[in-house]
C-alpha cells in the first residue's frame, strides 16, 4: 500500500508553533529535539464533517506520554485545540482530513540529548492534510516480520513516541514481499500489532486482541473494545500466539489513518475466501456510524 499523492495537498499550511507556513517554506531548527533525537510523542486525528473523533483521548495520551517523557512547558488542551483550529481554518478543512500532531521536548541551546539542555520548552506542530482513509476497503495483505515489537523493558510502547525505526524496518520486510504491512510480534512470539496498525482476530464468533505489553495504547483499538462491549460481541484481551493468528475466521486492522479494515491473507493463509468477514463487517459499520455522530466540534457550522 503506497500513498498516492493528492494534489489538494499542494498549498497545505502548516501550523510551527503557532506560525501558520506553506509547506514549501517550512522549517525545523536542527537545535530542536525533534532533529536532533526523534524527541516527540505524536498523535493522528481524524475530522469528520467539522468533527474530530475522540480528541480528548488523543490529548490525553500525548499529555500522558509528555510527562512520562518529562516535558517541560507543556502547552494545554485548549492552546492545542486553538491552533488545530487556525490551521483547518487557513486550509479551508471541514472534512475528510488527517491531522498529525507532534510535540517536541523543544529547542536546545547545544546538541545533545541531555534533557537539561532544553530551556525553550516544548514545540508543537500541525500537520493537516486533505488524506481519506489509506487502506484499501477490499483488505489488505501482511507477511509476519522477523522484526518484533520490544516490551517496556526496553521501551515503554505506551509512550506514543516518534521513534519508529522498528515499525519502518519491519515495513521495508512488507514493501520487499510485495504486501501492504507486517505483522509485528513480541519477544515471546505473540501478536503486537502491525507496523501501523492494531490488529484484531476473530475465531468462532469471540473478537481477540493482544495486550499492550508490546504495542501502543491505540485510540481506535479502544474504539473498538467499547463497541464490543455494548453491542454485547464476546471480546477477550490476551496474548495470542502467532500459530492462533493463522487459525482465525477473520483477522482486521483498525486505525485513526486507516480506520477498521480486513486482513485478507498473511503470508500464506487466507482468511474469509478473501472477503471481509460478518463480524468484521458489523464492527467497521458501528465504528463509521460512532465517527459520523460523536466527536469534538471544532469547526462550527
Amino acid at each position: 500500500m503506497l500513498q498516492k499523492q493528492n494534489p489538494e495537498n499542494k498549498d497545505l499550511i502548516l501550523n510551527m508553533d503557532g506560525q501558520l507556513v506553506h509547506r514549501d517554506e517550512a522549517g525545523v531548527s536542527p537545535f530542536d529535539s525533534s532533529f536532533q533525537n526523534g524527541d516527540t510523542v505524536w498523535e493522528g486525528l481524524r475530522l469528520y464533517q467539522g468533527r474530530i473523533f475522540r480528541l480528548q483521548e488523543h490529548l490525553d495520551r500525548m499529555r500522558k506520554g509528555a510527562t512520562m517523557l518529562r516535558y517541560q512547558g507543556i502547552p494545554s488542551d485548549e492552546k492545542i485545540i486553538d491552533e488545530l483550529r487556525r490551521t483547518f481554518e487557513a486550509n479551508n478543512m471541514t472534512d475528510n482530513v488527517h491531522i498529525r500532531l507532534v510535540l517536541s521536548r523543544g529547542l536546545k541551546y547545544t546538541s545533545g540529548m541531555d534533557p537539561r539542555i532544553n530551556l525553550e520548552g516544548c514545540s508543537l506542530f500541525v500537520l493537516a492534510e486533505h488524506k481519506p482513509p489509506v487502506y484499501d476497503r477490499s483488505g489488505v495483505r501482511l507477511i509476519t516480520a522477523n522484526q518484533r515489537r520490544p516490551f517496556a523493558d526496553i521501551l515503554d510502547q505506551t509512550i506514543h513516541s516518534s521513534n519508529q525505526l522498528t515499525s519502518i524496518l519491519a515495513k521495508m520486510e512488507a514493501i520487499e514481499a510485495g504486501v501492504d504491512d507486517a505483522l509485528m510480534l513480541d519477544p515471546d512470539g505473540n501478536m503486537a500489532e502491525t507496523n501501523a496498525t492494531h490488529v484484531f482476530v476473530v475465531k468462532d464468533g469471540i473478537v481477540h486482541t493482544s495486550t499492550t505489553r508490546a504495542c501502543p495504547e491505540g485510540i481506535t483499538r479502544a474504539t473498538v473494545l467499547e463497541l464490543c462491549e455494548k453491542r454485547e460481541i464476546p471480546h477477550q484481551i490476551r496474548d495470542i500466539p502467532v500459530a492462533e493468528v493463522h487459525e482465525a475466521d477473520e483477522v482486521f486492522c483498525t486505525g485513526t489513518m486507516g480506520e477498521i479494515v480486513p486482513v485478507v491473507q498473511l503470508d500464506e493463509t487466507v482468511f474469509n475466501r478473501e472477503e471481509e468477514g460478518p463480524v468484521t463487517g458489523r464492527i467497521a459499520s458501528l465504528y463509521t456510524a460512532l465517527t459520523q455522530s460523536e466527536g469534538y466540534r471544532i469547526i462550527q457550522e
